[in-house]
């Protein structure tokens, strides 16, 4: 039973003591890969590391993550492209909007947000959105009506973290993405328990986020990737089907948005 865990930070300080075994656990848990978003300048060097290490089981991401965008955020972009334009890279990510810590460089954010969706588009690569509400402003809407405004050829990809109603889930899927499920679906308030049995398993791909958002029984402790088959549990007892069929459709799902590069990548 393989399982994908298509948005993970293993490169963060929170696992320099033990990254090995980290990685060593979620094989063990037969998670086949592990996607890895990118955040700023600073996060690139680990993650390309990474990726050179582990080429088959760590695949990265290439973006500016929208809670780094700031007065400098041309020549972060600028080094996004650079990146992009010289090496290879599975996704377009982590981008998007953030209301929730700070408002200050709000229209950066969308001029950030609408350059890197364009790469994506021209270098047919997927997005891994990142959309968090806050200051009584709806992310997941300002992010989708920017994507239906700007109506790119080629463009698909994952509301990372996914934590909407029905209906925006109804919405992220005609616009044709797929639903990032995480630890909040096992939180007892995080509401998509309202929302997963009525999503077909078709639209559903599984990550951990980590270090942050980690499932219960491990909440508010560090998270890793190894946790994604209590996530895949929790997703399997909402739809009332087993956890084989959730790993089978949400791992081949995952595959599905993989660029052409990366898909002899077969789990």
């Amino acid at each position: 039973m393989q399982l994908i865990d298509t948005h993970a930070h293993i490169y963060d300080e929170q696992f320099e003591q033990d990254r090995d075994a980290m990685l060593d656990r979620a094989e063990a848990q037969q998670i086949s890969q592990i996607w890895m978003p990118n955040c700023a300048r600073e996060t690139v060097p680990g993650l390309m590391a990474l990726a050179e290490q582990y080429p088959e089981r760590c695949l990265p991401m290439m973006g500016l993550h929208p809670a780094y965008v700031n007065d400098t955020y041309e020549d972060e972009l600028a080094a996004v492209e650079d990146q992009l334009n010289r090496n290879a890279f599975m996704a377009v990510g982590e981008i998007g909007l953030d209301f929730y810590w700070d408002m200050t460089f709000v229209d950066q954010q969308f001029r950030a947000f609408e350059t890197q969706l364009r790469w994506a588009s021209e270098q047919k690569l997927p997005v891994s959105m990142h959309t968090r509400s806050g200051h009584d402003r709806n992310a997941f809407a300002e992010a989708a009506d920017l994507i239906e405004k700007l109506a790119l050829p080629d463009l698909t990809g994952i509301f990372h973290c996914f934590v909407g109603t029905l209906d925006e889930a109804r919405r992220a899927i005609e616009l044709g993405f797929k639903l990032g499920i995480g630890g909040v679906s096992t939180f007892k308030n995080g509401g998509l328990d309202k929302v997963l049995p009525h999503v077909g398993l078709e639209h559903l791909v599984l990550e951990t986020d980590a270090p942050y958002l980690a499932p219960v029984p491990h909440r508010g402790k560090r998270n890793e990737a190894a946790y994604i088959r209590l996530i895949a549990q929790r997703v399997a007892d909402l739809k009332q089907i087993s956890i084989d069929d959730v790993a089978r459709h949400t791992t081949a799902n995952a595959v599905s948005l993989l660029p052409a590069l990366y898909a002899n990548l077969l789990p």
